[in-house]
Order: structure tokens, then C-alpha cells, then sequence
């Protein structure tokens, strides 16, 4: 399951971070993405509608790979998976956590900032690790720094990561995706912006096609 998962994220390069107030939005947020061209997901445990949006995009589309993202206690992962979540994502290397996940194989790409909490999830076997927050921890520049010592591992670099500086990280072979919330933003969501969606997510797939290729 973990290797699956870790080939598919590396396969979509742009992951968006999703933060949705009403489940109602799920669906139409879900087909603003689909129509880009982007088949993935990452919904926040921020609010009271994740739980109730997991359920309704896992159950409308699919095809589309949804996780969970800011994850913080075991509660949230079973309410996740339970609703259809493929993934879960947490800002923080907790150790609970993410044996639970391994014990169960429910991939999990924990937040990590510090070198000693990248070597904890190497440890146990796993082989990207979510870098966050990324632009405030140093950014790419920092990510290479570590992988000199610590071999092996890739990086989801998230936190600050946008259209204007997604090149510095989709260049290197040490990121395996970028995590953002600029194409689909909160307030974008609540206002039904999803043409808006759509056309930022449709730039971003095609900025980091270009990327990868060399472009």
C-alpha cells in the first residue's frame, strides 16, 4: 500500500491543500479539480465539514485520491479512513500516530522540520516524509542539507510552497510533490469560485509538467 501511494503521489507533483467549511462544497470543489486534470485531494482536518467532505468526494468520484491532511490525534485517522480517506497527512512527527498507521498500512506522510524527526520516520520504514513548514524551515535549500546526511528519503515540501516558487522544489529529485493551497483556497471555496479553481489548478499541473520535463 505505502509504495502504491508513494509512486502516485510522485506521479501527481502537485498535491492542493484543502480546507472546506460546508460539505456542500465537496462535490463541486471535486469537479473543479477533475476538469483540470488533477485526480487528488488532500482535505484538512480543520473544521467540522472534513470528515462529511472525505465521505462525499470518496463516494462521488472514485478515481480521485483523497486524503486527509492536519492530522493530529488517532481519532481523526479512523474517522478519515472511515469516510474513504486513501491517505493521511499530519504538521507534526508523532510517534502514535504514525505506528498506528504503519500497524494498520494506512500510508502516512508525517510533518517534519528537524533532521531527528526525519531520521524517526526512516526508521520506521518510511520513505517520503511531509517537510513543513517548508518555506519558513528553509526551503529547498534546507531539504538538501539533510538529505546529505540522511539518505534515501524524499520530501512533500509544504508551507509557503505557491506558483511563484514551485520551480526551486519540482527541480530537485529530492521532492517527490509539492503540497499548496493556492489554487483552491478557503476563500475561494466559500464563494463558489470553482471556475477560478479549475483554471489555477489547470496552470499549476501544466507549470509542473513543464518543470519536470525540463522546460
Amino acid at each position: 500500500m505505502f509504495e502504491k501511494m508513494n509512486e502516485e503521489i510522485t506521479s501527481l507533483g502537485v498535491i492542493p491543500v484543502i480546507v472546506i467549511d460546508d460539505a456542500e462544497n465537496a462535490v463541486p470543489l471535486a469537479e473543479s479539480l477533475l476538469k483540470a486534470g488533477l485526480k487528488c485531494a488532500e482535505v484538512t482536518f480543520r473544521t467540522d465539514a472534513a470528515e462529511e467532505s472525505i465521505r462525499k468526494i470518496s463516494e462521488n468520484f472514485p478515481d480521485i485520491l483523497v486524503g486527509a491532511g492536519t492530522v493530529l490525534t488517532i481519532e481523526n485517522v479512523n474517522k478519515a479512513v472511515s469516510a474513504g480517506a486513501k491517505f493521511i497527512v499530519s504538521p507534526v512527527f508523532d510517534p502514535e500516530i504514525v505506528d498506528y498507521c504503519i500497524s494498520r498500512d494506512i500510508p502516512i506522510y508525517p510533518g517534519c522540520a528537524t533532521a531527528s524527526e526525519i531520521f524517526q520516520a526512516m526508521k520506521r520504514g518510511l520513505k517520503i516524509v511531509k517537510f513543513f513548514p517548508a518555506e519558513k524551515m528553509g526551503g529547498i535549500g534546507t531539504i538538501k542539507a539533510i538529505a546529505a546526511a540522511l539518505k534515501g528519503v524524499k520530501f512533500m515540501p509544504t508551507g509557503g510552497v505557491n506558483r511563484d516558487n514551485m520551480r526551486d522544489y519540482l527541480t530537485s529529485d529530492l521532492v517527490a510533490a509539492i503540497g499548496g493551497s493556492w489554487m483552491c483556497k478557503e476563500g475561494f471555496i466559500n464563494n463558489g469560485e470553482f471556475d477560478r479553481i479549475e483554471k489555477l489548478t489547470r496552470e499549476a499541473i501544466y507549470a509542473a509538467e513543464r518543470i519536470r520535463a525540463g522546460f
